[in-house]
C-alpha cells in the first residue's frame, strides 16, 4: 500500500473512531445557535430600556439576526463544500463568540444591531457545516439514526430551552448574559472540533463559486424575510410590504434560472427536485411556521394573562422539551431503521397537530396541568418523532460534495418557516382580538369589565391563530405522506460522480 493510500486509511479510520466525541461538539454548537434565535426574546425589554432603543426599532434586534441568517445559509452551505466543513465549523463558532462577545458589551442601539447581524452571518457558516459534518461522519444506519435522533432533538427543543435560560439569565442577573453565555458554548466547541473532527476526504465541492447565484440568493431571501417581518409591524396591505414580496419573488425566480444556466451552481438543483428532499424540506418549514407561531403567543399567554414571570414561564416550557427529546431520540431513533421515514413523519406531524389543537382551548383562567400540559407533550412527542428523520432525509441521495448545500436549505426552510410563523400567526392574532374587542367592548361599563375584555380579545386571538397552526401542521402531514417514497435506510455506497473515491452515505432503498 503507498504512504498516500496509506495516510487515506488512516484519516477515515481517525473519522470513524471519533465521530461520537465529534457529536458532542457539534450538538453543543447547534444548541448554541437554536437557543440564540430565542433566548434573546425575554431579554428584549431590559436591552430595549438599556440602550434607549425606540419601539419603532426594537424588532430589529431580532430581525437583524434573522436577515443575516436566513440571507447568507445557502452561501455558508457552499463555503463549507468548497472551503472544508471542519474550517467553516470552527471559524464559524470562533466568529459567533466574537459577535456575541460585543452584543454582550453594547452600549447603544447601533453596536447591538451590528452584533445581531455578525451573529446571524457567522450562524449562517455554522449551521450547514455541523449538518453537513454529521452526513459524510455517520454512514452506519443504526449510528445514523441516533446521531440524527439527538440533533433533531436539540434543534427542535432548543428554542424553548432558550426562554428558560433566556428567564433565568435576564430575571437574577442581567440581559447582558444572554449574549455572554454564548462564549462558552463556542470556545468549548470550537476546541473540541478542531482536535475531535476528523472530516473524511475527497468529499469538498472544488468548483468555482458562483457568485450570481450568492448574490441573487442574498437579496432573494434577505427581502423574502424582510417582507414578512414588515407585514408583522404594517399590515400586509402595506405598498412597500407587497413591493417585498413581488421583488423576492422576481429575485429567487431569477436565481433558479441562473442555477439551471451556470456550470457550477450554488445551489444545484438536483438537490431540490428529489422528491423526497423537496418533500422534507417543505413539510419542516410549514411544521416550523406553526411551532415558532406557538412559541410567540405561549410566551404572551403565560406571562399577560396568567401573570407567569419570565422564569416561570421558560419552565412552563420543559414539558416540550421532554416530549421532543423523547420522540426524537427514542421512538424516531428505534424506528427509522424498521419503518419508512414516511411512517414516522406523517403520524408525527398528526400527532403534533393533535396537540396544537388541544391549546385551541385556552381561555382566561385555563388549568396548565389539564390543557397546556397534555398539549405540550403531544406536541413535542410529535415533532421530536417527525424531525429526526426529516433531518437525516435532508441530506437523503446527496453526493458528498453536494452535503453542505442540502444541509443549508434545512435550515433555510426553518429560518423562512420562523419568519413567516412570527408575522403570519401574530397577523391573525391581531386581528381576531381587535374584531373580538370592537363587538364586546360596548357592554363593558366599569373599567374592570374592560379589562377583562382585553384580556379575553388577546386569548381569542390566540386561539384562533392556533387554529391555524393545526392546519398547517395537517398540510405539512399531507405532504410527508405523499412527497416522501423511500423505504428504511440500507447500507450501500454513495451514488454519483467520485462515489468510489468518497465517503459512503446510507442509500434509502425504494
Amino acid at each position: 500500500m503507498s504512504e498516500t493510500a496509506q495516510a487515506t486509511a488512516k484519516a477515515a479510520a481517525d473519522s470513524h473512531s471519533n465521530r461520537w466525541k465529534a457529536l458532542t461538539f457539534i450538538a453543543l454548537a447547534q444548541l448554541m445557535v437554536v437557543l440564540d434565535a430565542t433566548i434573546v426574546n425575554i431579554a428584549l425589554p431590559s436591552a430595549q430600556q438599556d440602550l434607549g432603543i425606540s419601539d419603532g426599532n426594537r424588532q430589529w434586534v431580532i430581525t437583524a439576526y434573522a436577515l443575516a441568517f436566513g440571507g447568507l445559509l445557502l452561501f455558508g452551505g457552499r463555503i463549507a463544500d468548497l472551503w472544508g466543513r471542519k474550517r467553516t465549523f470552527v471559524a464559524g463558532l470562533i466568529g459567533f463568540a466574537a459577535a456575541s462577545a460585543l452584543g454582550g458589551a453594547a452600549t447603544n442601539e447601533a453596536m447591538m444591531l451590528g452584533a445581531r447581524a455578525l451573529q446571524g452571518a457567522f450562524g449562517a457558516l455554522l449551521a450547514p457545516a455541523a449538518l453537513s459534518l454529521l452526513a459524510v461522519m455517520f454512514t452506519e444506519p443504526k449510528e445514523r439514526a441516533k446521531a440524527f435522533g439527538i440533533y433533531g432533538a436539540i434543534a427542535g427543543g432548543g428554542g424553548a430551552v432558550g426562554f428558560i435560560l433566556g428567564g433565568l439569565l435576564t430575571e437574577y442577573l442581567d440581559w447582558r448574559w444572554t449574549f455572554f453565555v454564548n462564549i462558552p458554548f463556542a470556545v468549548v466547541a470550537a476546541a473540541g472540533a478542531y482536535f475531535v473532527i476528523r472530516e473524511p476526504s475527497g468529499s469538498r465541492n472544488r468548483s468555482p463559486l458562483d457568485i450570481p447565484g450568492v448574490v441573487l440568493s442574498i437579496l432573494g431571501l434577505v427581502t423574502l424575510v424582510y417582507a414578512f417581518t414588515r407585514a408583522e409591524s404594517d399590515g400586509w396591505g402595506d405598498s412597500t410590504t407587497v413591493g417585498l414580496f413581488v421583488a423576492s419573488v422576481v429575485l429567487l425566480a431569477a436565481f433558479v434560472l441562473v442555477e439551471s444556466k451556470v456550470k457550477a451552481p450554488l445551489l444545484p438543483l438536483r438537490v431540490l427536485t428529489e422528491r423526497n428532499r423537496g418533500g422534507v424540506y417543505l413539510s419542516l418549514g410549514l411544521a416550523i411556521i406553526a411551532l415558532f407561531g406557538l412559541f410567540l403567543f405561549l410566551t404572551y399567554y403565560l406571562q399577560l394573562v396568567l401573570g407567569y414571570s419570565p422564569v416561570k414561564t421558560g419552565l412552563a416550557f420543559l414539558p416540550l422539551i421532554g416530549g421532543l427529546m423523547v420522540g426524537s431520540t427514542q421512538i424516531g431513533t428505534r424506528l427509522i431503521t424498521r419503518v419508512p421515514p414516511r411512517l414516522l413523519m406523517a403520524p408525527g406531524f398528526l400527532v403534533a397537530g393533535t396537540g396544537m389543537f388541544i391549546l385551541t382551548q385556552l381561555e382566561i383562567g385555563t388549568s396548565y396541568a389539564g390543557v397546556i400540559l397534555p398539549g405540550l407533550v403531544l406536541l413535542g412527542l410529535g415533532m421530536g418523532t417527525a424531525f429526526m428523520p426529516a433531518l437525516s432525509l435532508s441530506t437523503h441521495g446527496v453526493e458528498p460534495r453536494d452535503s453542505g448545500v442540502a444541509s443549508a436549505m434545512v435550515n433555510t426552510s426553518q429560518q423562512v418557516g420562523g419568519a413567516i410563523g412570527t408575522a403570519l400567526l401574530n397577523t391573525i392574532a391581531a386581528s381576531a382580538t381587535t374584531a373580538y374587542i370592537k363587538d364586546h367592548i360596548g357592554g363593558a361599563g366599569s373599567q374592570a369589565q374592560q379589562q377583562l375584555v382585553q384580556l379575553e380579545g388577546q386569548v381569542h386571538g390566540y386561539t384562533n391563530a392556533i387554529w391555524f397552526a393545526v392546519g398547517i401542521l395537517v398540510l405539512a402531514a399531507v405532504i410527508a405522506a405523499t412527497f416522501i417514497n423511500t423505504g428504511k435506510p440500507e447500507v450501500g455506497p454513495a451514488s454519483g460522480e467520485g462515489a468510489e473515491d468518497e465517503v459512503k452515505i446510507p442509500v434509502i432503498a425504494h
